[in-house]
């Protein structure tokens, strides 16, 4: 399922960028791979693509989580109710810009898989291990692949 996700994500960007005209810096019509072209020719400057638009989706990001946040109540003796078929979709929009993201830089759904292994078993060691800040280090995260 995550394949497909990715599938799917990269085939609405290239359609967003064809349909608004959105060039890459040879100025044709920019794709996805185009960015990921970028990204494994080391192109990682502030103003190549990899860095646009990892800035351009992080801040998407921040601004779908604020709508979700906008939606979640937090006065605890209130007698509101929350919008959870709205919530669900702020959190498939957010999901939307973070495989985006992770797209553009360079990551497949199964290099995401893979990743996200490493990382649960690093965090369940941190747990295992009295996990604090006395004792956080990045050695466990830069072991990851």
């Amino acid at each position: 399922m995550l394949r497909s996700i990715f599938s799917m994500q990269e085939n609405l960007n290239d359609y967003v960028f064809t349909k608004n005209g959105i060039r890459d810096t040879d100025g044709g019509t920019l794709t996805m791979q185009k960015i990921v072209s970028e990204l494994q020719a080391a192109h990682l400057s502030v103003n190549d693509l990899p860095n646009l638009w990892l800035s351009r989706y992080t801040k998407a990001m921040g601004e779908e989580l604020d709508e979700l946040k906008a939606d979640l109540l937090w006065k605890w003796w209130s007698k509101d109710t929350i919008d959870i078929q709205n919530i669900r979709v702020e959190l498939i929009d957010i999901l939307h810009f973070l495989v985006s993201a992770m797209i553009s830089a360079g990551l497949s759904a199964d290099k995401v898989h893979d990743i996200y292994r490493q990382k649960h078993a690093a965090n369940l060691a941190r747990q295992d291990s009295g996990y604090s800040r006395a004792t956080k280090t990045e050695e466990d995260n830069r072991k990851i692949e």
